[in-house]
Parts: structure tokens; C-alpha cells; sequence
């Protein structure tokens, strides 16, 4: 069991990743919607992992994973992205993204991808 943060600026997507979360007895302990709440939120909860979505307003996921990064270094950051950004998903993982996922979510993608950035 781990304790996550979920960022993604559509509330539908945030509630889809927390349901899957949730039923695999993961915490889900904040959720934000741009990559300054990533950070602010990161600061504050001290998450064991962060789901963000890439394209955000005000901040973008590739944005705040390199600010949370330079900060944190051992952060554990899984990128979430829509079909057809693969350049920023490789962008991503430079900035030291542990994994990434694909929307629209797969149940067994997601948590995958989760226990293999968390073990």
C-alpha cells in the first residue's frame, strides 16, 4: 500500500485513477489539478508516488516533475498521458519520470506500472 498524489486537470481522470487506486487498497492522499498544486501538494503530503498528467494548465506535468525532482531527487513520478505525445513522455522520463501510463486508463496498466515504480 502506498500513499499517492493525483494530478490531472480533468476531474473525471482524477476520479478513474482514485477508484483504481483505491480498490488495490493504495491511499490516495491529495489530488491537483496543474502543476503548481504538484508542487505545493508534493511539499506539503509528502507522497510515496505521484501520478501526473502531462498537458496541464498554468504548469505543465513535465514542468513540475523537473521542479519536484531538483527538489526532491528520489520522488517517484508516473506520467500520464493521452495517445500521441510520446515525445513528451520521453521528455518525461529525462526529467526523471519513473514510468508513464496511457489514457484512457487500463485498470492493470495503471497498477502495473505503479507496483514496478514503487518495488
Amino acid at each position: 500500500m502506498a500513499r499517492i498524489l493525483i494530478v490531472d486537470d480533468a476531474k473525471f481522470m482524477r476520479l478513474t485513477l482514485f477508484n483504481i487506486l483505491s480498490k488495490a487498497n493504495h491511499e490516495v492522499v491529495g489530488e491537483g489539478e496543474n502543476g503548481l498544486e504538484a508542487i505545493r501538494l508534493y511539499r506539503e503530503l509528502d507522497p510515496d508516488l505521484v501520478t501526473m498528467d502531462i498537458t496541464m494548465p498554468e504548469m505543465s506535468g513535465l514542468e513540475a516533475v523537473k521542479e519536484i525532482k531538483k527538489e526532491f531527487p528520489n520522488a517517484k513520478v508516473v506520467m500520464c498521458s493521452a495517445m500521441g505525445q510520446q515525445k513528451m513522455v520521453v521528455e518525461a522520463i529525462e526529467a526523471g519520470a519513473k514510468d508513464f501510463i496511457v489514457k484512457p486508463f487500463d485498470e492493470n496498466r495503471v497498477l502495473e506500472a505503479i507496483n514496478r515504480v514503487l518495488s
